[in-house]
């Protein structure tokens, strides 16, 4: 059977109705949206993003995007022969490298990002953590097992930071006015140096200083596994709690999962961990029924 084109009209006018309670559930609200992960790599992707993004700036929803940039920081780093090391998870970014993260973070791939929304219809301005003092940071310390003595022994990370103080006045200038902020992950210490800083830590950051309604963490995986590998859609921060304590979320999901407690904590409404490699995925969530990912909620 032939599908006419008033047809194809009709599907396409009823998904818009559909969308319509969405739509007025986050009006006016801010949504936090970390981008990173292999979606970052693909430019058609990453239009498809930006695309994305610049429809639901333009259905009154102010989008702020957080993005990260490990492998391109990992590929500028070996193209100038500079070794890396991790320790903890994190990066050890010493005073060569801290240059090459600032450079690749907050001007190619920051730009780049800005490019691609502009590109689409949008306004986007790129800032990082240094603009305007917006996220001032503290030097991380972790600890790790060493494997042959088994002691716990403190890694220097040099240049890594944590979130400690969040300034929003230059947000608040641009968020609701039809511009899209793009930031690069990149914080100032107290005494006005560098520190690089965790994307997904960053934007926990500033979705709680924004109070935002949702924070989003495009990641490579389909959100929080049970035992079995299967798809959490709803979690609790009690019940992530407990699966911490027990082993069901382990390694890199950890973080992740504090991450969205802690924006939690601090206001944020409700933080989704989903698979930025899905089409749409951002559409798919906010705009319809059904969503993608793990919606964790206090």
């Amino acid at each position: 059977m032939t599908i006419t084109a008033q047809e194809k009209a009709q599907d396409k006018a009823r998904t818009l109705i559909e969308a319509l309670p969405h739509m007025q559930r986050y009006d006016e609200e801010t949504v936090v949206i970390k981008y990173g992960g292999h979606a970052m790599g693909d430019e058609q992707a990453a239009r498809d993003f930006a695309r994305d993004v610049v429809l639901l700036e333009q259905t009154a929803i102010n989008p702020v995007v957080v993005h990260g940039g490990g492998p391109q920081i990992q590929a500028m780093l070996s193209k100038l022969g500079i070794k890396s090391e991790f320790a903890a998870g994190l990066r050890i970014t010493d005073e060569k490298t801290i240059e090459i993260v600032e450079m690749v973070l907050a001007g190619s791939i920051n730009k780049q990002i800005v490019g691609y929304i502009n590109a689409a219809g949008g306004k986007a301005i790129g800032l990082c953590g240094k603009d305007g003092n917006m996220v001032q940071a503290r030097k991380v310390t972790r600890t790790v097992v060493d494997p042959d003595s088994n002691i716990e022994k403190v890694v220097d990370l040099g240049f890594v930071g944590d979130p400690d103080k969040v300034d929003t006045t230059i947000l608040n200038q641009v968020i609701g006015r039809d511009m899209i902020p793009v930031l690069a992950p990149v914080a100032t210490s107290a005494t006005g140096g560098t520190f690089n800083v965790n994307a997904d830590t960053f934007a926990g950051a500033i979705a709680g200083a924004l109070k935002a309604k949702r924070l989003l963490l495009l990641t490579d995986v389909p959100g929080v596994l049970d035992k079995s590998k299967s798809l959490i859609q709803d979690l609790s921060v009690a019940e992530a709690r407990r699966l911490i304590a027990n082993g069901t979320i382990s390694g890199g999901m950890i973080p992740k999962v504090e991450t969205c407690i802690y924006a939690l904590d601090q206001g944020v409404e409700g933080v989704v961990i989903m698979d930025g490699k899905v089409p749409h995925a951002v559409l798919l969530e906010l705009l319809t029924d059904h969503g993608v990912g793990t919606l964790m909620h206090r």
